[in-house]
């Protein structure tokens, strides 16, 4: 039996003491011991050597001293202050030795990539959460045959860029580069296709190569592997894929929510997966789903990471939506269910009281369980609605349901309308759609799910509008731009500059198309 499937048949055996295993049964005492342990190992840098890391950590309370010293910091502050020296080699910035890695990411919505620093610390964690996630599996009753099947990650090159000091790349091509020896047997699709760079080729090698591969576990963003598991049915002509498959049983998701794309994904398959959301970022593997039956992810609070929430309200953010100075930050000991968070990080590769962009709810503070509800810079809030990307996948999956079509990306723009507002929505479907039908249901849907927005709806949003448009006109932009395939995701929420040239394209598109597409209302 292979290495893999003795260790999983190891976990089951231990199924009684899973609950020892996964519960931190005292986050508050396990994140001081955290913080503690990430200010010690600093405390030789210059990042340390500033902010006297040193004294924090022998002081009675390190947590209240830590967030008193040391200011709150976003991807720019970050950046042009420390971790630029990193690029240039300069070792011991704000993490012991030099960083070999950095992470291209630009979340959703920026217009240049971001360089995330990815430390020999932050790999080891990460290969260490990876292993629990593992182990996990033996709480969903799996027998032990199949975790003896292949496992097929769709992710970035692994042929990473040098720049004389450091390699740039995805962090799935990062973090597949550094898999360990024992999980090469089970690695689908194998070194050689994961190192191409191009996107659409990396695809077609892999649905030539899938007739060859037995798969019990697929792994990657939901949307591109849509568009994969489309190609291969069309190529071998089946009628879905576990016709090729049999043993696929595990679909292990992440970057965006799963909700929009159950529709499309059911039509594509001959029996149901098991979903599982894991929550790894540029900056680390933050939490995972641990348990099934649940739709929340388990904070990792022991592996290199601590944990500051921000309560996500107006006093705690400009217009903009940017973290203010004398933001509130709380403990994982002073959180509350049925909240929102912005949050914040610090970790073993050196990001610091870090903004990382995203927004959770807690759903378990007992068991320190999270769903993530958007992106600080992702919600509309125009006039007091406070829609979160939450709101809008479920209204989406709704109308889903209620007009009986498959909704394959959209984006939401907050526009000037008359002396008021309009919300203005770009629907990527490829049914049959009725635009003011889908507006009226996606408004109303809103209206039941959003006690703010329904009262909005009354003067202050004048009017909402529904662009619907092929699918392939999202993926096209996104190809356009350089960010396709992989961990990119199309932003739920387009603004500024990124709107207009979106707007721009689209208008482009419907002109050259001449009349081949709808463009909606």
């Amino acid at each position: 039996m292979p290495i893999l499937g003795s260790i999983i048949k190891q976990a089951i055996s231990l199924r009684s003491k899973l609950p020892v295993i996964f519960h931190t049964r005292n986050a508050a005492r396990a994140q001081e011991r955290e913080l503690k342990k990430l200010l010690k190992k600093a405390s030789s840098t210059a990042f340390g050597e500033q902010y006297g890391f040193s004294s924090i950590v022998k002081s009675r309370d390190p947590i209240r001293l830590f967030q008193q010293r040391v200011p709150v910091h976003d991807y720019n502050t970050m950046f042009k202050q420390w971790w630029y020296r990193t690029l240039n080699g300069e070792a011991y910035v704000s993490w012991p030795g030099r960083v070999r890695y950095f992470a291209l990411s630009s979340g959703t919505s920026e217009a240049s990539s971001k360089q995330i620093p990815v430390t020999a610390s932050m790999l080891k964690a990460i290969k260490k959460t990876s292993v629990k996630q593992i182990f996990s599996l033996a709480r969903y009753g799996f027998p032990v045959s199949f975790y003896e099947k292949g496992i097929l990650m769709l992710g970035g090159s692994t042929h990473l860029n040098y720049n004389g000091t450091y390699f740039e790349g995805d962090l799935s091509g990062i973090t597949t580069k550094n898999i360990p020896f024992w999980f090469q047997h089970f690695y689908k699709p194998g070194k050689r296709i994961s190192r191409e760079r191009d996107w659409p080729t990396k695809l077609d090698e892999i649905v030539a190569r899938a007739r060859d591969w037995d798969i019990g576990v697929i792994v990657g963003v939901p949307a591109w592997w849509q568009i994969l598991l489309e190609k291969i049915i069309a190529h071998y002509r089946l009628n879905h894929i576990h016709e090729l498959w049999p043993n696929l049983s595990i679909f292990v998701h992440g970057g965006v929510s799963f909700t929009p794309y159950e529709k499309g994904f059911a039509r594509l398959l001959g029996k149901p997966l098991t979903y599982i959301e894991t929550y790894l970022a540029s900056e680390g593997f933050i939490a995972f789903q641990s348990r099934p039956n649940t739709q929340g992810m388990q904070l990792v609070l022991e592996n290199g990471l601590f944990f500051e929430f921000v309560p996500f309200k107006a006093e705690n953010f400009d217009p903009d939506w940017n973290l203010l100075p004398e933001a509130t930050a709380l403990t994982i000991s002073e959180v509350k269910e049925g909240e929102e968070y912005a949050l914040l990080l610090s970790s073993c590769a050196g990001a610091w009281r870090y903004l990382i962009g995203d927004v959770i709810r807690f759903t378990s503070t007992e068991l320190n369980e999270i769903v993530i509800t958007g992106r600080t810079k992702h919600f509309l809030n125009l006039c007091g609605e406070h829609l979160s990307v939450d709101n809008m996948n479920m209204a989406i999956k709704m109308a889903e349901d209620q007009l009986n079509i498959e909704v394959r990306e959209f984006t939401v723009a907050g526009i000037k309308h008359e002396s008021m507002f309009a919300h203005k929505w770009f629907i990527g479907t490829d049914s049959e759609v009725d635009p003011a039908m889908l507006r009226e249901r996606i408004d109303e849907n809103l209206k039941i799910l959003n006690d703010d927005y329904r009262i909005e709806r009354i003067a202050a949003i004048r009017e909402v509008k529904v662009r619907v448009l092929p699918s392939a006109v999202f993926y096209d932009w996104m190809r356009m731009k350089g960010k396709e395939g992989a961990q990119n995701k199309f932003p739920r929420v387009i603004k500024h500059q990124v709107l207009q040239e979106w707007e721009d394209y689209v208008r482009n598109r419907e002109t050259s198309a001449e009349g081949q597409y709808r463009p909606g209302s």
